[in-house]
């Protein structure tokens, strides 16, 4: 809409009556009075110059545009449009309308002839339809897409309502069922269906419309549908549904099987010829092994026992090289100490001399202490491999064992050594062999205090998590190589970094074993120059009344 006439426009109140106001003011669509001699809009309600933009009317009377079309009419275009709207009163149209900041939507444009003074005007109604229009583009592309998708689909499919008319085929359906363009719609899906099961086929689909679900067809059979011809072919179905306008419909996607039907029979036939001959061949292989079996059973047995020897005697020689070289060195010093010890002995023979024959008489019971230990050692992993090692479980409190473990390494401790106490407080008494666990705990106190330096400290600490108790024992010593930790608890093996510390390698050995008997475990996390730390986990078992 569009004029050529500059002159100033009616006054927006000359007209003003309730019934103005009320198609006006009230309305929340755009309702305008447009002056056709004059070619622009003489009043506008609130809602007409909010949607086109304007901040008052008088904004929208003042554009110098004077149009709201998004494209000029010709002249010749505003003389038919204007001709018409005189002529029939009345006129409606879709259009693209712009916006004082040059944005364009669309709108349902109504124009009303009203003729006042002998002035003409068109009231002038505009409905905003862009959401409608985004909509039908939207709805048009996902059409689009859903036409393309089925169209261009590389299996069959059917599309039928609930009274198994079919109602949209897609090219390879037709294909696949040798119809003519088109034929196929409007068919009974009974007519896909082999004759013999058509019936069956019609109580099958009013039980799927009665309870629809996604789903395969003939689960565990095999399924036929019929071509136009009459002749048959193996197909897989599934179905899915939905539901337009309160109808159900269901959509059927088939794909011919038959290449399938026919590797499967090929390599069935195929499977029976190797069987066949295997089964031949089994039966000369089962006649000649059954001659072969007895001697390869003598030689496995053989074989079996000679690797099971060499491997006791490899292990045999290898304990006897860590044990001499072991005993060798550990039996010397102590030895040599006592000889040295008795040999200065004989020159203390005076009285005020006693005290120089003290000293040396505690260096001979330490060195015959260290042997005593070394052979108990010894003894305790002869009776644990033997399994003569006997487990006397009683009730025992925790703390006073903890304290005669601590008591029995005090003579161990260097100078500024402590051994500090972490126990829980109100731990039950606990039901396991005291004997052994008080060793346990010497043993692992003992080699906290030999492996850690002066003014150091070494924790113990215990703790009931979950009916078991985890023992804790850590130093601050020398700690032990991650490539050494693996082999820690095997017999006589010594870390590198202790080779030339006092030791047999069978502590920690015998640690494992007497923690194994107790039904417990033991976990060991160490590192260079920062210490160890060996944890002790063992089950708090009831002891039963009876």
């Amino acid at each position: 809409m569009s004029g050529k006439s500059r002159q100033p426009p009616m006054p927006a109140n000359r007209y003003r009556n309730p019934l103005t106001d009320i198609l006006f003011e009230k309305s929340k669509e755009f309702m305008g009075l447009y002056h056709v001699g004059q070619g622009w809009f003489t009043h506008v309600n609130t809602a007409g110059y909010q949607l086109l933009g304007y901040s008052s009317a008088q904004a929208l009377y003042d554009d110098p545009a004077r149009t709201l079309r998004a494209r000029h009419l010709t002249p010749a275009e505003w003389d038919e449009l204007r001709e018409r709207v005189l002529r029939d009163g009345y006129y409606a149209v879709e259009m693209e309308l712009r916006r004082q900041s040059g944005d364009t939507f669309w709108a349902h444009v109504e124009l009303t002839c009203l003729w006042v003074e002998e002035q003409a005007y068109f009231v002038v109604h505009l409905t905003d339809t862009t959401p409608l229009h985004v909509a039908e583009h939207r709805l048009a592309e996902s059409m689009g897409r859903f036409e393309a998708v089925v169209s261009h689909a590389t299996i069959g499919i059917v599309m039928c309502n609930r009274a198994g008319d079919i109602v949209l085929a897609n090219d390879k359906a037709r294909q696949l069922f040798g119809y003519p363009d088109n034929t196929l719609l409007h068919q009974r899906i009974e007519a896909l269906v082999p004759a013999a099961i058509g019936r069956y086929h019609e109580q099958l689909r009013e039980s799927f419309h009665a309870r629809p679900a996604m789903r395969a067809m003939g689960h565990n059979r095999d399924l036929l549908a019929r071509r136009h011809d009459g002749s048959e072919f193996p197909v897989e179905v599934s179905l899915s549904y939905f539901q337009l306008d309160g109808e159900l419909f269901v959509v059927a996607y088939i794909i011919d099987i038959t290449a399938k039907k026919e590797a499967e029979q090929e390599l069935h036939a195929q499977h029976r010829r190797v069987a066949q001959l295997n089964a031949e061949l089994e039966q000369k292989v089962a006649d000649r092994t059954q001659a072969l079996g007895a001697t390869l059973n003598q030689l496995e047995q053989r074989t079996r026992e000679l690797s099971q020897a060499l491997a006791a005697e490899q292990e045999l020689g290898e304990l006897k090289t860590r044990f001499v070289s072991m005993a060798s060195h550990e039996f010397r010093t102590p030895l040599t100490a006592v000889l040295t010890s008795v040999m200065l002995l004989e020159k203390y023979t005076e009285t005020e001399q006693q005290a120089q024959r003290q000293r040396h008489l505690n260096r001979i019971r330490t060195s015959v202490k260290h042997l005593t230990d070394i052979l108990e050692e010894f003894l305790s992993v002869g009776r644990l491999e033997d399994g003569r090692l006997p487990l006397n479980r009683a009730e025992l409190a925790l703390a006073p064992l903890v304290h005669e473990a601590v008591a029995e390494v005090t003579g161990l401790r260097k100078p500024g050594q402590r051994i500090e106490l972490a126990l829980a407080p109100g731990l039950p008494p606990l039901w396991q062999d005291a004997s052994l666990l008080r060793k346990v705990l010497a043993n692992l106190l003992s080699n906290a205090l030999k492996y850690s330096a002066e003014n150091t400290t070494v924790a113990v600490r215990a703790t009931l998590e979950d009916q078991w108790l985890r023992l804790t024992v850590q130093d601050q010593g020398i700690g032990i190589a991650p490539d050494d930790q693996e082999r820690l608890f095997q017999r006589f093996f010594r870390a590198r970094n202790a080779a030339n510390l006092p030791g047999t390698g069978l502590g920690l050995y015998i640690v494992a074993r007497y923690v194994e008997l107790l039904g417990g475990t033991v976990a060991l996390r160490s590192e260079l120059g920062a210490g160890t730390t060996v944890t002790i986990t063992l089950p708090y078992e009831k002891h039963s009344a009876d």
